[in-house]
């Protein structure tokens, strides 16, 4: 049953405004969440592949492969069961705790997550994301004239990230990333939507998304 914890304390609505690689943990990310009506940020680290899946769904990529958050929500909906809020609750010792909040019209639950899984699952049901005064109070960055440009830095861009299965981008090839989006410009709309095709069959999805971005620059 839903825990009456959620019923009683006022909740603070959050927004995603930004997903980058962190600064202070190689190989994992940054997931910046704003106060919806405040200038307060909260950002939360996780993982590559929870990254991933957030950033895919964002960017409205179509995997040729359900990915587990995908699962998760055929498995939900056919049992008639809908996300109706993620809830990043609890802050302990400097990690976050998430509920999932389950309703099938009748029956509400809580479900325990990490909350990059839960935002990852409730982006999929178009789910609303809330915390609690006192998680912002500990854990929040004030947006000010002097953090503004660092904070700024942090959620202008949401990336897709490639998928487990590509390999490892090398120092050598990181540098060419710029001449291949270039090259893009070259190739006819029908070359991109083949090229667009490919990468989303091998996985591809960041050079997916540089492609959808050059089609969407010549409609």
């Amino acid at each position: 049953m839903l825990n009456n914890k959620f019923l009683l304390v006022d909740k603070i609505k959050l927004e995603i405004l930004g997903l980058s690689s962190s600064q202070s943990q190689s190989g994992s990310f940054a997931l910046v969440l704003g106060e919806k009506e405040g200038s307060r940020r909260l950002p939360i680290i996780i993982g590559m592949f929870e990254a991933q899946a957030i950033a895919i769904e964002i960017e409205k990529i179509i995997p040729n492969r359900p990915m587990t958050h995908d699962l998760f929500k055929s498995f939900a909906m056919n049992f008639d069961y809908n996300v109706e809020e993620i809830i990043i609750s609890d802050l302990k010792e400097g990690v976050f705790f998430a509920k999932i909040i389950c309703s099938n019209g009748e029956k509400s639950i809580e479900v325990d997550a990490r909350p990059s899984d839960a935002i990852a699952i409730g982006l999929r049901f178009n789910s609303p994301i809330y915390t609690y005064e006192t998680i912002l109070a500990e854990a929040g960055i004030v947006l000010t004239d002097e953090n503004e440009d660092d904070i700024t830095e942090i959620s202008k861009e949401v990336t897709p990230l490639k998928s487990e299965s590509q390999e490892k981008v090398t120092d050598s090839s990181a540098t060419t990333g710029s001449s291949k989006a270039d090259e893009l410009k070259n190739y006819s709309k029908e070359k991109l939507r083949e090229l667009l095709k490919k990468s989303i069959d091998n996985e591809d999805y960041e050079r997916a998304a540089k492609i959808r971005d050059e089609l969407d620059q010549r409609d």
